[in-house]
């Protein structure tokens, strides 16, 4: 079990997140637009002229604001973003997975409980698997055993592949091993509702997946552990990060509440570890 937060200020906080970043390596990175603080000048100034026409009678003469209105020439930076809810670090939502889940409609990730985004955190170190390979529910015995803990109930599960040391390289869509059915239900089985791991996907990569479904011809082959939460109720994130900084393998919290998109399928996520607090927290 993780120990209590104590006092805030001796707390180690740990970024498990990547950025969201038109240089990932992933086959459909954001875009972004940066507006820089002279660019905005105008594009305010526009608005307010804008504002004042709206505003004023019909008969009045127009008034127009320009850059010089604002102090230095300079308005407020800002950033137009095209991407969508699975870019960067984010948490799918069972409505990612299908319609219904456990037969009732799917929960969208604004419905997710916000008590599921945090709580006591365990890595499990799964670098020795090489990419492309299925997480079995022996690996995570195994892991668990190494460290010596027996998982609780509402744990947020970490699973460190070391894949997201490649983020910026062509092989980061495909660098690391992915769960399969088997173990997701295993985790699910000892109450844990949240999963995490540092590979662009939760399953196996789609190279890995699709070999085996044009070998088999079955469509089980094709997203298995994505396919659980039509089952079995739960959420998993994708893209984590820095899982090789937390310090130690259990006794810290996980905070990784989601952006709140109304309908939303995912939201991105800026995931933490909180580790530590002293003797305050024993």
């Amino acid at each position: 079990m993780a120990q209590g937060l104590g006092t805030l200020r001796s707390v180690q906080i740990i970024d498990l997140s990547i950025p969201i970043s038109p240089s990932t390596a992933e086959p459909d990175p954001p875009c972004i637009d940066y507006v820089d603080h002279h660019h905005a000048a105008h594009e305010l100034a526009a608005v307010a002229t804008r504002l004042l026409a709206q505003a004023a009678p019909p008969s009045a003469a127009p008034t127009v604001i320009t850059e010089s209105a604002f102090q230095e020439g300079l308005g407020l930076a800002n950033e137009n973003l095209r991407l969508d809810t699975h870019a960067g670090t984010h948490m799918d939502a069972p409505w990612h997975f299908g319609p219904l889940c456990e037969n009732k409609p799917a929960k969208t990730i604004d419905q997710i409980p916000l008590a599921w985004c945090f709580g006591p955190g365990v890595v499990l170190d799964l670098r020795h698997k090489r990419a492309g390979t299925l997480i079995t529910p022996s690996d995570l015995e195994q892991a668990l055993g190494h460290i010596g803990y027996a998982l609780q109930p509402n744990d947020i599960v970490l699973l460190m592949t070391g894949a997201d040391k490649h983020v910026q390289q062509p092989d980061y869509f495909s660098a690391h091993a992915g769960m399969g059915r088997e173990a997701t239900l295993w985790l699910l089985d000892q109450g844990i509702r949240v999963i995490g791991i540092d590979g662009w996907g939760f399953d196996r990569p789609a190279g890995a997946m699709l070999q085996d479904y044009l070998r088999t011809g079955d469509c089980a082959a094709l997203l298995p552990a994505h396919m659980v939460g039509r089952d079995r109720e739960y959420c998993h994130i994708e893209k984590m990060a820095n899982l090789d900084k937390i310090p130690v393998a259990y006794g810290f919290w996980v905070v990784c509440f989601p952006i709140k998109v109304e309908r939303g399928s995912a939201g991105w996520v800026r995931a933490v570890a909180l580790v530590g607090g002293g003797p305050e927290c024993a």
